[in-house]
């Protein structure tokens, strides 16, 4: 009966691999705090992500205060589609933070890019005719300078990696 447990318990560890590589983070060279901040960026993707999902009417009228009387189920679906991306991408932001740190500037980038993206939207080509800016437009307006600086501290060597140097 051991011997049966031992080899699904190898079989099972195994097959995880393919998913999730072995951890990255003693080659990553850059400041802690930048990929403790990832991983609070990837929790700021979850939970919206389930704000969106789970929420009736997805927090397009309650949060967003959008005017749900025309066509309320095709924003629903939006908001539903947009929440399951936040969420996966939350997940894989956290998986980075936490075990595969070596990636943490890549994703700053990306999520500096995307913000930077989001901002343009929101704010420039696509500004909603009510006036009315959603929190997220906030949010990433207010998130682009604080990720430019957490990637800077990602791409910097931290003294706590650096050899010492003997005179």
């Amino acid at each position: 009966m051991d011997t049966a447990i031992g080899a699904a318990c190898a079989f099972e560890q195994r097959e995880m691999k393919v998913f999730l590589p072995p951890i990255s983070n003693a080659q990553y060279q850059g400041a802690r705090s930048a990929a403790w901040f990832l991983a609070f960026y990837g929790v700021a993707w979850i939970v919206p992500g389930m704000i969106h999902s789970f929420l009736p009417d997805g927090g397009a009228g309650v949060i967003a205060g959008l005017d749900l009387s025309h066509n309320p189920t095709l924003i629903f679906g939006m908001f539903a589609w947009a929440g399951a991306t936040q969420i996966a991408h939350g997940i894989v932001t956290l998986a980075v933070a936490l075990r595969y740190r070596t990636l943490v500037p890549l994703f700053l980038i990306v999520s500096f890019l995307e913000r930077l993206l989001l901002s343009w939207s929101g704010w420039i080509t696509h500004v909603p005719v009510s006036g009315h800016h959603p929190p997220e437009h906030y949010a990433s307006l207010f998130s682009l300078p604080v990720i430019l600086l957490f990637l800077g501290l990602s791409i910097r060597r931290s003294p706590l990696t650096e050899p010492e140097i003997s005179a």
